[in-house]
């Protein structure tokens, strides 16, 4: 596939997913099938909605190689005719990135969230070489650019972008901008790639030519983000942003009280609790959600007109 091919695949709203596991934290793969099934059955594992698993948010950097590799080929085999993408997890060199890039195309990927480099100190040069090797090194996988500048290397710049036009397989960046770049930057390259925003601002990105956001209420309830993205594609864009500040002006105070208890992406399988589709705990040192949040996440949901169950 070129890469106008790949871009339709990664696009839309690009959903996060939580990892399934039992009580003492092993991964539940039978969970994992029914879980995936369900979400496809919600209209999720579109090519303007894929799922994406093995992130930050599906706890994917807790994961040994091993499971980071079962999660994927369960994902895959419970929906054949779904769109995955995965992350892949970050190491230190080029080899090792281009290793696991090939094991996920082989299990069924087809775009790939790839980190910044961070580990190794990088520059803008360090950039241009190690995502064109790692274009170079597989084909007929999407490559998504994450720009992780907040692990302490430096932001991916529009120059730098510009440089990676000729790598076939860089299809899309996750973007958000640093604290001193404008974010309205992304518009110089929003024509060659995909810009997918992940910074809170999914209205503003698609009027400046971005193809999609990040979320991680959709897993709980599809309905929301699809409609969100469907108003933006029609260009109505108060609509859209009246439906986010709807959801967020909610879901934003209670996933802060959720920081505040502790860190990680509890909230993710806070939700799916909620609308009867149980994921389990997160793994350690995160701290699952108290009893007193999850009542108040149940209210919430109902207030939004969202199913709860249990």
């Amino acid at each position: 596939m070129n890469r106008q091919d790949l871009q339709q695949r990664i696009q839309g709203v690009l959903v996060t997913t939580p990892t399934p596991m039992d009580k003492t934290g092993k991964i539940d793969y039978g969970r994992i099938t029914e879980v995936t099934q369900w979400w496809v059955e919600q209209g999720l594992g579109t090519n303007t909605a894929p799922l994406k698993v093995c992130a930050a948010g599906g706890e994917g950097p807790s994961m040994t190689d091993e499971e980071w590799e079962g999660v994927i080929r369960t994902s895959v085999n419970a929906a054949p005719d779904a769109n995955f993408m995965a992350a892949v997890k970050t190491k230190s060199s080029t080899y090792l990135a281009i290793e696991d890039a090939k094991k996920a195309r082989d299990l069924g990927i087809v775009g790939l969230q790839v980190d910044l480099p961070f580990f190794n100190h990088p520059n803008q040069d360090d950039y241009v070489r190690f995502f064109t090797d790692l274009s170079d090194g597989v084909d007929d996988v999407g490559i998504m650019i994450y720009n992780t500048f907040w692990w302490g290397c430096p932001g991916i710049t529009p120059e730098t972008m510009m440089r990676l036009k000729d790598a076939e397989n860089i299809v899309a960046l996750k973007y958000s901008a640093p604290p001193d770049r404008e974010y309205e930057e992304m518009k110089q390259y929003s024509h060659i790639f995909n810009v997918i925003n992940n910074g809170g601002k999914p209205v503003l990105c698609h009027q400046l030519g971005g193809r999609g956001y990040i979320t991680s209420d959709a897993t709980a309830y599809a309905p929301h983000e699809l409609k969100v993205w469907e108003l933006m594609e029609a260009g109505k864009y108060d609509e859209a942003q009246a439906e986010i500040d709807r959801v967020n002006g909610r879901l934003g105070v209670w996933r802060t009280k959720v920081k505040e208890e502790s860190g990680g992406y509890q909230h993710l399988k806070a939700y799916m609790k909620v609308v009867g589709q149980d994921c389990g705990e997160t793994r350690e040192p995160s701290h699952w959600v108290s009893d007193k949040l999850m009542d108040e996440l149940r209210e919430i949901f109902r207030g939004l007109g969202w199913p709860v169950k249990g």
